[in-house]
């Protein structure tokens, strides 16, 4: 993706993934099909750090790939913008070294060579080794001398991608950021004869597009700022933007890409995969279990490496191969389990996903590969489907629920499959449940047991897991003991942790002592605010008039549970105590649930809240933002009164403690079963 933005582009500029080949930048002329902006003059005055008086971002499509070109002239105007004068350019060089056209730095009416001086310096690194990846990207950095404020700083270049798993199919997007510098944009895409993409600009650049034979583009004086609707789904952040794509539709990509997978995932006449297969089969006779332990062997004895060499942004290395070496990126661990289900007769496939959930929209999309950022196994085992993914650690087993909160996939098939929805439904089981144990029988006045325990599921539970997993027992109690001690905790005398694959869930525990502030009440009265009891009032959903006023709103969904049980002093009774009230009530499609119990010796709460519908329309905005002001948003306030003459705690619900229930089962009581208001 090419960006046209304030300073973005003028930064670095970052080419497709190929092998290497060329080590050098280049010298040369500008490519004859790019066509620079002439240069907009300076204003009397103007506002910020620089004025881009031209800005040209174009792309050639050819049968060698994708050429880009980026060249710019922009006025230095403060101190900020003279990091500018670090050029660096990003690439992978097998589809030919970057071209420098021109560096000039212009000074009271002087024209000064920036590369007469100056060289690229070249850099070898892998700039996300930390995060196991390996994609042969070069670097060179350029720092131009003597770089004033008042100078005009001019760069022409043009960089090469080309991509061997694309064929000969091209693909992108250019975009107008929304908060451009003052000054002068181009954006622009050109094809040699028979390669025209399809195309598809946004509402916001149609009115600005001039079409050629082989060419389109976009210009722009001072674009204004562009603020999508606050609070909208996904989709309508797509603005200022131009998609391209040779691929025809979605099942064009899927069956370009279904070939290499299969062909891949084809192991050796005597590969030791077939002979693992064997194993796992001779061991385990029902096909779930096979899958689980093929995923397993995947997960945990092929470590992830991301490998972008070779054209391995989009081809996948072989099941052999990987197996081989023993470590391998999403699609290479996805291509070994493929091979292992398919020798013990499980039917699968490979899946694309985009892991972080900014899929909203897809539908509305190109057919684009580069949306998607991840592939895993979808197999097929009586009636179910489940997903696989190898690149999990080895406590996640085959799922009917996919980890990530992906709206979209496109399985990858020889018949060619289109976008797949997946179907939200809200969650029946908390993403994250909190319990807080107080023993507080000792009296008032003394420290109180505190167990305090955190349940994660789903992404945040495994993301626990590989924190965690590394420590030993010792080491974790070291660490808690440094950084939790305080408010809640004054000591703290264990902490266990584990992940438990039956519930698929990250179980913390931390056990120790503290000591609460009661408030006095006057005549022995005393209060406190329990953990976890309160809710802040949501805010209201309104949007500026510049906005659309007709999209929905949007929240994430989420569903926490927080479980609160205090023994209270042996020396009370219960109808000494009383509780702020229980409620039920739903607003912008989030349902808020609190309860209470008193029950031997014991107050029970449980405060829970649950999307059940992400997406709400403007009226139901509307409607519940006059209900904000009604919002109980008081704390989880306990009172004691020695002078009590009955028990005010609860509606009559029956709620339980912390330690006379399982919390990790899948069926927890934490929503109300009534409807809310």
């Amino acid at each position: 993706m090419l960006r046209a933005g304030l300073l973005l582009a003028a930064s670095m500029i970052v080419a497709g993934p190929v092998c290497a080949q060329t080590e050098q930048v280049r010298r040369g002329p500008a490519p004859t099909w790019a066509k620079p902006s002439t240069l907009l003059p300076l204003p009397a005055t103007t506002t910020g750090p620089v004025f881009f008086r031209r800005q040209d971002v174009e792309v050639h499509l050819s049968d060698k790939g994708q050429a880009q070109y980026l060249g710019y002239r922009i006025k230095l105007l403060d101190s900020a913008a003279l990091p500018l004068g670090n050029i660096s350019i990003a690439w992978n060089p097998g589809a030919g070294a970057p071209i420098v056209h021109e560096i000039k730095v212009f000074r009271d009416g002087q024209v000064v060579d920036a590369l007469k001086d100056a060289k690229f310096d070249i850099l070898r690194r892998e700039d996300q080794l930390e995060a196991a990846k390996l994609d042969g990207t070069l670097t060179a950095v350029l720092r131009i001398p003597d770089l004033r404020v008042g100078d005009e700083l001019e760069v022409d270049m043009t960089i090469f991608s080309s991509d061997p798993g694309l064929g000969r199919n091209e693909a992108g997007i250019l975009v107008l950021g929304p908060s451009p510098a003052p000054g002068r944009y181009h954006l622009g895409l050109s094809w040699d004869q028979g390669r025209e993409p399809n195309l598809k600009p946004t509402a916001d650049m149609t009115s600005a597009m001039v079409k050629a034979e082989r060419a389109v583009d976009f210009r722009f004086d001072n674009p204004p700022l562009l603020s999508p609707p606050k609070d909208a789904p996904n989709r309508y952040q797509w603005q200022r933007a131009v998609e391209f794509s040779q691929f025809a539709d979605w099942p064009t990509v899927s069956r370009h890409f279904a070939p290499m997978f299969a062909k891949a995932a084809t192991p050796a006449a005597g590969s030791a995969v077939k002979r693992e297969a064997a194993r796992i089969a001779a061991a385990q006779p029902r096909p779930l279990d096979r899958a689980a332990a093929a995923l397993k062997l995947v997960q945990q004895d092929v470590r992830y490496i991301y490998v972008g060499l070779n054209g391995g942004n989009l081809i996948p290395a072989t099941a052999d191969e990987t197996w081989q070496r023993r470590y391998g990126d999403c699609k290479g661990k996805t291509v070994l389990l493929l091979a292992l289900l398919a020798e013990m007769g499980i039917d699968a496939e490979p899946v694309l996903v985009n892991s972080s959930g900014n899929d909203d929209g897809f539908d509305q999309r190109l057919a684009l590969p580069q949306l998607f950022d991840h592939v895993l196994v979808r197999a097929h085992i009586d009636g179910t489907s489940y997903w696989l993914d190898g690149t999990l650690p080895s406590v996640a087993s085959p799922n009917p629920r996919l980890v990530y909160p992906a709206s979209w996939v496109l399985p990858l098939t020889a018949k060619g499959s289109t976008l797949e929805k997946l179907q939200w439904k809200p969650a029946t089981t908390p993403d994250e449940i909190n319990l807080f144990e107080i023993d507080a029988r000792a009296g008032f006045d003394k420290p109180a047991r505190i167990v305090s325990t955190e349940i994660l599921r789903g992404v945040k539970g495994l993301q626990k897991q590989i924190q965690f997993a590394p420590a030993t027992a010792a080491q974790l109690l070291d660490a808690f003991r440094q950084n939790a001690i305080g408010d809640t905790f004054q000591t703290i005398d264990d902490v266990k942790w584990r992940y438990d694959p039956a519930a698929g869930a990250s179980i913390l525990t931390i056990s120790g002592t503290g000591t609460f502030d009661w408030s006095d009440d006057g005549a022995g009265a005393k209060s406190l605010a329990l953990p976890g009891g309160g809710f802040s009032p949501p805010e209201r959903r309104v949007r500026a008039s510049d906005q659309n006023r007709d999209a929905p709103f949007y929240t994430k969904p989420e569903y926490t549970c927080f479980v609160t049980t205090m023994r209270v002093p042996t020396s009370t009774q219960a109808k000494q105590w009383s509780s702020k009230s229980s409620f039920d009530t739903r607003l912008f499609g989030r349902a808020y649930h609190r309860a209470w119990e008193m029950r031997d010796g014991a107050i029970r709460m449980v405060r829970a809240s649950r999307v059940e519908q992400p997406e709400i329309d403007v009226a139901t905005a509307q409607r519940d933002n006059a209900r904000i002001a009604a919002f109980d948003n008081s704390m989880g306030w306990i009172s004691y009164d020695p002078a009590g003459k009955k028990a005010s705690i609860g509606n009559g619900e029956t709620v339980q403690t912390t330690y006379e229930f399982d919390w990790t089962a899948p069926d927890v009581p934490c929503r109300s079963t009534g409807k809310p208001s």
